[in-house]
């Protein structure tokens, strides 16, 4: 009777090992999606506080769209390129601090986090030309390696990062940008504004030589702007207050540069065909070309006053000339002089014949 009741037991063992076995298994599976989420997100709030950059939200993304300007219906449009001096007292905004204070980066140690994150693609800057596609994005250690900037590699999820320590990052070494703009005109919606195409950011580097200045990548300002749109910047010594962001300081125009080129069809710089003692008469002369193209549209409100000011003269010039005439008697017509006429030759005294006189 013991034995009969052993093998029951085992026989029922038997049958509920394989039902618990799929039930914890069961189980496992619906917990794997919870720890896989919970995973991404920990790992994803780690790659944020390594870079010190918040992701991007949808309303950041959407903000982006409305402000960017198309520019494929304009009629007229100058792209022209500046050269931006960073030490200068008017770009200073985008230079200082050197050194992230209370998290606070320039705009050049901003933008280099961003392209090691891979958050923002970077173009190689080729002479002469921008190409913005897959075949001449920059990979990040390429950068580093070229400009020899100190990293240390890290694997995560079978992904090679390549991090950079806070002191490392060349945010004091970049003194110049270049700025590529769109001077247009949109026909359609009678709008005349200029659009930031992309920037280039230029390296100062101690060589054999002495210090050499390198350009380093373009990035397109669409992609940047998401990310500066958020971060303020103090654009004055006299007012310390951080009223204006690094995206206004560009839309505004605040910045200071020289234009060292204009889209041609030959694409070469002033330099190349304008003498060095006229390149800054060439300079004043594209300015005033964009200035005057601007003001050849419309009519300003002070050539309209005076226009209208100088008919309200001439009328009342007329009113007073007329008013005058009838005071004293005198007629707008002219009054015909008689014509003078020949004077009439006088009669000669006959002459006596001397024959009769005889």
């Amino acid at each position: 009777m013991k034995r009969f009741y052993f093998i029951f037991v085992l026989a029922l063992c038997a049958l509920a090992t394989p039902a618990a076995l799929q039930a914890q298994e069961e189980q496992q599976q619906r917990r794997t999606p919870q720890l896989n989420r919970g995973a991404d997100r920990n790992r994803q709030q780690g790659q944020a506080e390594d870079s010190g950059l918040p992701e991007l939200t949808v309303r950041a993304q959407q903000m982006n769209e409305l402000l960017t300007q198309d520019i494929g219906n304009a009629r007229w449009m100058r792209v022209i390129y500046r050269d931006l001096d960073l030490l200068d007292e008017k770009n200073a905004p985008l230079y200082y601090p050197t050194t992230p204070i209370n998290g606070v980066a320039n705009l050049c140690a901003t933008v280099f986090k961003l392209v090691a994150d891979d958050k923002l693609p970077a173009y190689e800057y080729v002479d002469g030309y921008e190409i913005f596609d897959e075949a001449h994005r920059l990979k990040f250690k390429d950068v580093l390696d070229r400009f020899e900037i100190m990293y240390e590699t890290s694997r995560q999820n079978n992904v090679e990062r390549y991090v950079v320590n806070e002191s490392d990052v060349p945010s004091q070494e970049v003194k110049s940008l270049y700025v590529k703009e769109a001077w247009f005109f949109d026909q359609n919606n009678s709008v005349y504004d200029v659009k930031l195409l992309a920037i280039c950011p230029f390296i100062y580097l101690n060589r054999d030589f002495g210090e050499q200045r390198s350009p380093m990548y373009w990035v397109r300002y669409e992609d940047l702007r998401p990310y500066i749109a958020n971060t303020y910047i103090m654009t004055s010594n006299v007012n310390n207050a951080k009223t204006f962001t690094i995206d206004d300081y560009f839309r505004l125009r605040m910045f200071d540069g020289e234009i060292f080129k204009t889209e041609n069809l030959l694409n070469i710089p002033l330099n190349a065909y304008v003498p060095e003692d006229s390149i800054q008469f060439e300079q004043e002369r594209i300015e005033k070309q964009l200035v005057d193209f601007k003001e050849s549209l419309w009519f300003n409100a002070d050539s309209a006053q005076l226009l209208a000011g100088d008919k309200k003269a001439q009328k009342a010039a007329e009113k007073a000339r007329k008013k005058a005439e009838k005071a004293s008697g005198a007629t707008t017509k002219k009054e015909k002089t008689p014509k003078e006429s020949a004077p009439k030759a006088e009669k000669s005294a006959p002459s006596r014949s001397i024959r009769r006189g005889r």
